[in-house]
């Protein structure tokens, strides 16, 4: 299903930077501005920092990271 979207109010600084990223790759502004819409809407989900954190290898002990000078 298709929908019509319409911005309005925008900054003309803003629709010719829209524009010059089109005529880079080669496109519309029309098509450039969904391809936007669609990359940052579709991105996958941030994985939480407790993810992150137990995700990584365990590559040591305490021990071996203990930078004191004797």
């Amino acid at each position: 299903m298709a929908t019509h979207l319409v911005v309005r109010n925008i900054e003309p600084s803003v629709a010719q930077a829209l524009e010059e990223a089109a005529a880079r790759h080669g496109r519309s502004a029309e098509a450039e501005h969904r391809e936007i819409l669609r990359a940052a809407l579709t991105r996958p989900a941030r994985r939480s920092f407790k993810d992150v954190l137990t995700a990584m290898p365990d590559v040591g002990t305490d021990e071996d990271f203990d930078f004191r000078q004797p």
